[in-house]
């Protein structure tokens, strides 16, 4: 099966996948931490699209796709796998069906107000040494400054800062307003209200995915 997670940054689209990975065993797939990741050990794919996302814009259909496309080989994505934030485009979306998949996919497209959107993402904070995520208006680490688990440093992303966040979330819509009508004349596309709690949130989702699961087996699609 694979779980497609859709909706603007900062909506809850990562904590939602890695709660789906923890309950239903399908790994999760972030090509934005995955081209972090490339940015950080200075692949050549990761040179490439570390000025765009500096500057809050989207980085190229063609290296997003080379990403996504080495992590979905992996033996682990066998079963199924969860996509968080990506095909973020109608171009992508037709570039991911041209890998070709035995999965059965359902779409989840977690929304919630762009104020909202812009207060969690200025609030987000990384430790810089064990890469745990803190959001400083729903949950303090102890201390502003200081990871609650490790001690490390706790640090801003470039493209968490205000004037970044506001030029991503244009960006998002003028991208994603496409691909957001593509899926929905999809039957497995379904909208979730983000706004409410994390836990909340997660129920409808479960809801979604253990309804669709059901489904999929009636008609042969999953074991």
């Amino acid at each position: 099966m694979r779980v497609i997670l859709m909706g603007p940054p900062g909506s809850g689209k990562g904590t939602q996948g890695d709660l789906i990975e923890r309950k239903y065993g399908f790994p999760k797939i972030s090509t934005g931490d995955l081209l972090r990741q490339a940015v950080q050990n200075g692949t050549p794919l990761g040179k490439k699209a570390e000025t765009r996302m500096n500057r809050g814009e989207l980085v190229s259909d063609d290296i997003v796709i080379q990403i996504a496309a080495e992590r979905i080989a992996k033996d682990d994505c066998r079963k199924g796998h969860v996509l968080d934030g990506f095909p973020r485009n109608l171009r992508q979306a037709e570039m991911l069906e041209e890998l070709g998949s035995s999965h059965p996919e359902i779409i989840l497209d977690i929304q919630l107000n762009e104020e909202k959107l812009i207060q969690r993402l200025s609030s987000r904070r990384i430790c810089s040494r064990c890469g745990k995520i803190f959001n400083l208006s729903l949950k303090s680490p102890g201390h502003p400054d200081t990871c609650g688990l490790c001690k490390g440093d706790l640090v801003q992303r470039r493209d968490d800062q205000p004037k970044v966040i506001k030029e991503r979330l244009r960006v998002y819509h003028i991208e994603t307003a496409p691909l957001v009508e593509y899926y929905q004349r999809e039957k497995n596309y379904h909208r979730i209200d983000g706004e409410r709690a994390i836990e909340t949130v997660f129920l409808d989702v479960c809801s979604v995915i253990d309804s669709e699961i059901i489904k999929f087996k009636q008609t042969g699609a999953v074991q």
